[in-house]
């Protein structure tokens, strides 16, 4: 009994193998930690279907290469930073256009998230001392005591 169990779970291992590779895409670039891309997602709206864009800097690539592959991009909206999670074998997705390359040491570049809320607070500090009139004092002479 369990010699067909394990041959079930063989063949149903085959089966998956089989099913996960003829869902993989070829038409992709290839993509690292730090590239900037523009993901262009379908988005279906109605009965009209239509390409939305994101841009931005890949953050993390996870799940290996297969199926379950993910990555995550990050962009910074008027002072709001936001991460999309895309599935990287989706059918959702368009195309990946890759507009830059970068070279970094790290996999994971989560420590963007706080770098760039560090230098969106420096550039706030900037605007708002800016904003402030600065007013300076006439100088006037010392009134002199009455003798």
């Amino acid at each position: 009994m369990a010699v067909i169990n394990i041959l079930i779970e063989v063949v149903a291992q085959g089966m998956l193998s089989v099913i996960e590779k003829s869902n993989l895409r070829s038409d992709l670039p290839e993509i690292s930690s730090g590239d900037t891309v523009k993901v262009f997602q379908k988005v279906k709206e109605g009965d009209k279907e239509r390409l939305a864009a994101f841009e931005g800097m890949v953050i993390a690539r996870k799940h290996g290469r297969g199926v379950t592959a993910t990555f995550t991009v990050r962009k910074v909206v008027d002072g709001v930073g936001v991460e999309k999670i895309f599935p990287l074998h989706s059918p959702t997705i368009g195309k990946i256009d890759v507009i830059s390359h970068a070279k970094n040491r790290r996999a994971k570049l989560y420590y963007i998230r706080e770098k760039a809320a560090k230098e969106i607070r420096r550039k706030m500090k900037q605007i708002w001392a800016e904003k402030t009139p600065v007013v300076v004092a006439e100088e006037t002479a010392p009134e002199e005591k009455g003798e």
